[in-house]
């Protein structure tokens, strides 16, 4: 596809890139902010699906590189979650385009309400680690497959998924569940952008300003997440909650 973007509207989908970067590292959902980006610079969908997908693997990658070089995550615990959401991830990609995307429209703002409600009023029972109520196994078959599907079939949110079932099953305080939700988010970006650069729906030149902003972004936010991410990320993930489930209300 032909696709000439300006400098300007490089710019700007650098800068909504950086944004989103920030955001998707603390809280998830800077799908929220690059989808609709891409979309007002005149991408057709199906391209700014593909190429969002691109920068935010990008995004994931970075994320998931910092809390490994801090030690919030290892490779032996995280592993086979990995392999489960990306296998998820490029089942959903191949599902979007045969599936009417009509009853997501009610599944998702009912997802979208309960994180925010958990976060919202239950301020204390995240910040502490806790006893698990499931096993990592169980976690790997069940929840890591089937939100690598929801990234790949549709996508905002995943990372806010991510982190409120690892506080609630596996029972990780927030800044852990925000770590090990880095890289299963990046396995499920990968798997979604493995389908969509098969079917050949990626700008590349727009993916790669966009990367830039990605990693700027997803860099920045790490380090804010060390220091000060038990009074941060809660209430970034209620906003992105809610933000999320309003443009669903809009476009229904």
């Amino acid at each position: 596809m032909e696709f000439v973007a300006s400098p300007e509207i490089l710019a700007l989908l650098f800068l909504a890139a950086l944004a989103a970067g920030f955001i998707d590292t603390l809280a998830g959902g800077g799908g929220l902010i690059t989808i609709p980006a891409l979309l007002l610079a005149n991408v057709p969908p199906v391209f700014a699906l593909g190429t969002n997908k691109l920068q935010g693997s990008a995004g994931s990658m970075m994320a998931t590189l910092m809390m490994l070089k801090k030690g919030l995550i290892d490779i032996p615990t995280i592993y086979k979650g990995f392999i489960a959401s990306f296998i998820g991830s490029v089942i959903g990609a191949y599902a979007i385009q045969q599936i009417d995307m009509e009853n997501m429209r009610v599944i998702i703002p009912i997802l979208l309400v309960c994180i925010a409600l958990y976060f919202l009023f239950s301020p204390q029972s995240h910040m502490e680690q806790r006893p698990p109520k499931i096993s990592d196994g169980t976690y790997n078959k069940t929840f890591a497959p089937f939100i690598g599907f929801y990234d790949g079939f549709l996508g905002p949110g995943t990372g806010s998924f991510f982190c409120a079932t690892g506080i609630l099953t596996r029972g990780y305080d927030i800044i852990k569940a925000t770590a090990i939700a880095k890289p299963l988010n990046f396995a499920s970006n990968l798997g979604g952008l493995a389908v969509f650069m098969i079917g050949g729906k990626i700008l590349w030149l727009v993916g790669a300003v966009m990367i830039v902003g990605q990693l700027i972004g997803a860099y920045l936010a790490s380090h804010v997440m060390v220091n000060k991410g038990k009074k941060l990320i809660r209430p970034l993930i209620v906003l992105v909650c809610c933000g999320m489930l309003t443009r669903y209300l809009i476009t229904i």
